[in-house]
């Protein structure tokens, strides 16, 4: 049933059904995570849901369903178990000992993701800062080897514990990390300044949505992309120029749900590009089933940073992905998501909010020269309004 031979980790995934979250978002939320196993390098090879009214104080799970857990983790040779939410350190003190194996949550899957993407020392230092602070909560005797971080004689106070001692050195790092991301910010500031007032463009929205690849065809740039949950960590800017009129268009990094704290304010300097727009160019996935639980989370993280009120184009992305299911002539009941089709949709609430929608299919090349026109009619509206007098700018294409 499971290949073998490319000796990848073996993980357990686990999701909790509670008063807040059915089973159909718990669903939703594990095909996510596996998704992320597999952005990790590894393997998921069972998935287990528990039904509680809230997450068990002591094993999140409860003991009934962690001895499942534990006999499967056993008999299969598992690596990993993952919980979809976030645990804490109890929960982890209590949960490892009978799972025997290493135990994370999705946070923790995140933070190594995004320690393997970060390319720039300044993605780097920012994934560091997020793991040292998800670790200082859930520091254990186990953390033994921190100590050997920091040698010499008087390192310690009289009686400290290796406890107080990891603490004191994680905190120091912390401390030397935000000192360094100070720097690092203060320098892409004067940076955002000596760009020029030209009107600024940024892509955001939820990973994996194609923003990069939209960024490429537009820009004629190289930006990497791939199938893969945060493809692109570090922001990318790139002058672009449709007919005569010149903008800065930004790829940022896509956010996600459960998006851990730590990694919202560790990339503060990586989402005032997104602050700092002039225009947002929202990319959706329109082949996703759960799309519009996306676009609520990347609503609900723009209004978190202060970005929630810029102007916004609706770029509804993989259209040639979309598929439905055909209703029966004779089927009276209402439609549901699973049978919209794209023009059900372009009729729903898409179509009838006030920002522009478009849709597309980056992949494919659709739509690109109408997203094209759209794109140079809403900067040169932003351009004329800072620089009334440059009228020359927009000849050409308006003579097309």
């Amino acid at each position: 049933m499971h290949d073998t031979s490319e000796q990848k980790e073996r993980i357990v995934i686990v999701g909790l059904v509670t008063s807040r979250q059915n089973e159909k978002k718990v669903k939703e939320y594990l095909d996510e995570l596996e998704f992320l196993v597999d952005t990790a390098g590894a393997e998921v090879w069972e998935r287990f849901i528990q039904k509680l009214e809230n997450p068990n104080r002591a094993t999140f799970v409860g003991t009934g369903k962690l001895q499942e857990i534990a006999d499967f983790v056993k008999v299969h040779d598992i690596d990993t178990v993952i919980f979809d939410d976030e645990l804490s350190p109890t929960h982890l003190r209590n949960i490892e000992p009978v799972l025997n194996c290493k135990v994370i949550d999705r946070t923790n899957l995140i933070l190594d993701i995004f320690a393997k993407r970060a390319q720039t020392a300044h993605s780097k230092t920012q994934v560091e800062l997020a793991q040292c602070q998800y670790l200082l909560p859930r520091l254990t005797r186990f953390w033994s080897h921190l100590e050997r971080q920091q040698g010499g004689v008087g390192s310690r106070g009289p009686g400290e514990s290796q406890i107080e001692t990891d603490r004191r050195i994680v905190l120091d790092r912390i401390s030397f990390l935000k000192e360094n991301l100070e720097k690092i910010d203060r320098q892409m500031s004067v940076q955002r300044r000596n760009r020029g007032n030209m009107i600024r463009v940024a892509l955001v929205g939820y990973t994996n949505v194609g923003k990069s690849t939209v960024m490429n065809l537009i820009s004629k740039s190289e930006v990497f992309a791939e199938n893969k949950l945060f493809a692109t960590l570090d922001t990318t800017v790139r002058k672009v120029v449709i007919a005569n009129l010149p903008f800065l268009l930004t790829d940022t990094v896509g956010f996600i749900r459960k998006l851990p704290v730590h990694l919202v304010e560790s990339f503060k300097s990586t989402l005032d590009e997104t602050r700092e727009a002039d225009l947002l160019i929202h990319v959706v996935d329109i082949s996703h089933a759960g799309f519009e639980s996306q676009v609520e989370v990347v609503n609900k993280t723009l209004g978190e940073i202060g970005a929630g009120d810029k102007p916004m184009i609706y770029l509804f992305n993989k259209i040639d992905a979309f598929t439905f299911v055909e209703k029966e002539e004779d089927d009276l009941l209402p439609s549901t998501q699973d049978n919209m089709t794209l023009e059900d949709w372009k009729q729903s609430w898409i179509g009838k909010h006030q920002n522009i929608t478009l849709f597309i299919s980056a992949k494919e090349k659709t739509n690109i020269e109408e997203f094209k026109k759209v794109l140079y009619d809403e900067v040169k509206t932003l351009h004329t309004k800072r620089f009334p007098f440059n009228d020359f700018l927009y000849q050409v294409y308006d003579e097309n």
